[in-house]
């Protein structure tokens, strides 16, 4: 029964329009590019059981060549066991724990830019089909007027010449129709492959939003997914440090053995061992393991000039498009729609259609340079949402 709700589920969304946030959710439980670090996230786990525990004991059967009237003549069985200095097994489940750590920090890294990868796609798709939509009413539109034109019984060389200028034109808006419907269907494959089921409607609608404030936004990174590995990285790092600075002090070996001989009395024998660091490795990768830290800790800190450096980058292009959308909606599209209801006019009498080609193009540029504006916008938003750790 299961099986057949999501068979539909799936069925319904190849077929009706499916919201972004509807993509996410989906995208988030089942990309296989995500399943590859929940797996090692499992592996770990088991890293971490064992992490703490005691290693194996070894058993040593010996015997030696001796006759059997002999003293000596014995077979010896003997276990020995290694017991690790005070509080490294601690350290080291620190170390595993601190891995796993490290790895969910990587999968909701992932997950961000995942969530902005599909963004990208679905942004893109919108100005792809926002710009397909006013080349038809602009294809529509010289049409209508390469008519109205024809209507007229006497037309001189210089109008003839404006007629061919429209259809002209006429044929590269058809052109980049054409072009467009390539780009929204490649679209949508990318858009497909990431959500990882296939999207043949989207249900999405883009607007200007508010003129951003750089202060508000560099508030918001704490929660940024790179620099949240790098403490979580410098945390395992410290980890090991502590781990190296045990290693100093050597583990015993408890060994118990029991003398089988043949024509005397068998025995027990027990004995302590343990490794002498006397050659310097301890020390060495102790200072090893410090540097390593260092080195984390300064890449830490260039994660978060790296991180804020970008944050502004995005913000100047938010703050680029919200002056250019405004500049086109509120300053030249009304001047142009001016000039184009004149031209329409003069059109309408069978007056020079090359001006009102002209004007005709010059609002279409404009368009889509506000469609455009839009979509660099929300593209920057979604890049600092990802800088943000949102998943939304």
């Amino acid at each position: 029964m299961i099986k057949i709700l999501i068979g539909v589920f799936f069925l319904s969304i190849s077929v009706w329009a499916i919201s972004l946030d509807e993509i996410i959710t989906t995208s988030l439980a089942k990309n296989p590019s995500l399943e590859s670090i929940n797996e090692r996230i499992e592996a770990n786990k088991y890293n971490i059981k064992v992490s703490d525990q005691f290693a194996n004991p070894e058993l040593l059967i010996t015997k030696n060549t001796l006759d059997s009237s002999q003293a000596m003549s014995q077979s010896v069985v003997s276990l020995k066991q290694r017991i690790p200095f005070y509080n490294k097994r601690n350290a080291n489940k620190k170390i595993a724990l601190a891995e796993d750590a490290v790895l969910d920090e990587k999968l909701y890294a992932a997950k961000t830019k995942l969530v902005e990868n599909i963004k990208n796609e679905a942004y893109n798709i919108w100005k792809l089909n926002e710009l397909y939509k006013i080349i038809n009413e602009y294809i529509s539109l010289t049409k209508q007027n390469i008519s109205l034109y024809e209507s007229y019984t006497s037309i001189d060389e210089n109008q003839h010449i404006g007629i061919m200028k429209a259809e002209l034109s006429l044929s590269d808006l058809r052109i980049q129709k054409s072009v467009l419907r390539e780009k929204i269907n490649s679209a949508y494959a990318r858009l497909s492959y990431l959500a990882a089921f296939k999207v043949k409607h989207l249900d999405i609608a883009l607007t200007m939003g508010e003129k951003p404030d750089l202060s508000t936004l560099q508030r918001t990174l704490s929660e940024n997914p790179d620099i949240k590995i790098k403490d979580k990285e410098l945390l395992k790092q410290n980890a090991k440090v502590k781990m190296a600075n045990l290693n100093n002090y050597p583990d015993v070996n408890l060994i118990a053995g029991y003398a089988i001989r043949e024509n005397f009395d068998n025995y027990f024998n027990f004995g302590v061992g343990l490794s002498l660091p006397i050659y310097g490795t301890e020390d060495n990768k102790e200072q090893e393991a410090r540097a390593l830290a260092l080195s984390v800790a300064s890449q830490k800190a260039d994660t978060r000039i790296s991180v804020d450096a970008t944050l502004q980058s995005y913000y100047a292009k938010m703050l680029s498009s919200y002056e250019i959308y405004h500049i086109i909606e509120d300053d030249a599209l009304p001047k142009v729609a001016h000039m184009f209801e004149l031209s329409g006019s003069s059109v309408s009498v069978g007056a020079d259609l090359f001006k009102y080609i002209d004007v005709l193009f010059q609002k279409l540029d404009l368009e889509r340079k506000s469609i455009q504006a839009v979509t660099n916008y929300n593209l920057a938003k979604a890049k600092i949402a990802q800088l943000k750790g949102e998943m939304k």
